[in-house]
């Protein structure tokens, strides 16, 4: 995808069409929609082998929203779909073991720790809480959630330069970034890097999951939250978040998950119900993708999933 460098963007409510009029080719980005349009900055362009700076401002390649980098990971990505080449600027990394005894060889790709402008929360197939921890207190298994923060992989950036003052909606935008006139661009504070190496259990993303089958790709990452002690046992709890992409022409609509959970302590749970989190989405040709997060937890620190959808 190439975005010209003085291109203009624009913003409606219609973000799904987004990353559909950009791969098109056109030079104008413009919706039909009752709302008024209004720029929002100028393409800059992408950076292929080269890793972006925090306060980088961007467009979602996928659900069109608007965000801001704040910093990278560095995570192993595990494609189970053909060998692919890999190009002297990747790095082959670990090797993961399916329960089948099949060795993937991951390679290691940059991701992105990002803030969702919450003007956009309400409008992308996304939930906007997708990053949950658990609460100090030893016994307890409450979850709480920072909205609006998601990751992101470098070939889903398209970067933009803004001249807003505040182009980023988010309680926590100020807080971690101040903009610094000599460079025109926000960088980080030190509450920013605070932040991270305090929350970094958490938030860390280490590995990437990706399969596709009958033109659905479905990309899962893992996240290990930590343990909880309950009724004399540990609990290991895990978030898991999972997209699914429609890479056909035809529309399918996910109707039920199933889920079987393997611990390597022996046991085998299955998880099986109506679509995910609450929904049944479609996943159409001008909105694709559809993305959400969950959690499971385990007698013991490492196990297996597989999910079966039932599509159609």
């Amino acid at each position: 995808m190439q975005c010209c460098a003085n291109r203009f963007i624009t913003k409606s409510l219609l973000l799904n069409n987004f990353s559909k009029h950009l791969s098109n080719g056109q030079s104008n980005v413009g919706f039909r929609s009752c709302m008024r349009l209004a720029e929002i900055g100028k393409f800059a362009q992408p950076k292929l082998n080269e890793n972006y700076n925090h306060g980088q401002l961007f467009l979602h390649r996928i659900f069109g929203y608007r965000g801001v980098i704040l910093f990278s990971w560095s995570a192993e990505v595990y494609d189970r779909d053909c060998q692919r080449k890999v190009t002297m600027s990747q790095q082959l990394s670990g090797v993961y073991k399916t329960p089948g005894g099949i060795e993937i060889k991951g390679v290691r790709h940059t991701y992105y720790q990002a803030l969702i402008d919450e003007r956009d929360w309400a409008h992308i197939r996304n939930q906007a809480e997708s990053v949950t921890f658990l609460g100090p207190q030893n016994g307890s298994r409450a979850l709480y959630a920072i909205p609006g923060l998601d990751y992101v992989c470098q070939s889903d950036v398209l970067p933009y330069h803004s001249n807003e003052t505040a182009p980023i909606m988010h309680e926590l935008f100020e807080r971690f970034l101040a903009f610094d006139s000599s460079k025109l661009s926000w960088i980080g504070r030190e509450t920013l890097k605070a932040w991270k190496a305090k929350n970094y259990p958490w938030l860390a993303l280490s590995s990437v999951h990706r399969e596709t089958t009958d033109s659905i790709r479905v990309t899962v990452i893992p996240f290990y939250m930590g343990s909880r002690e309950a009724q004399n046992a540990i609990i290991y709890w895990w978030r898991y978040c999972v997209r699914l992409e429609n890479l056909g022409n035809e529309t399918v609509t996910l109707r039920e998950r199933h889920w079987k959970i393997f611990s390597i302590s022996g046991t085998l749970d299955t998880v099986r119900g109506r679509g995910v989190v609450g929904v049944e989405p479609e996943l159409t040709n001008n909105a694709p993708a559809f993305q959400y997060s969950s959690h499971v937890s385990l007698h013991a620190p490492s196990g297996h999933m597989w999910q079966v959808e039932a599509l159609n």
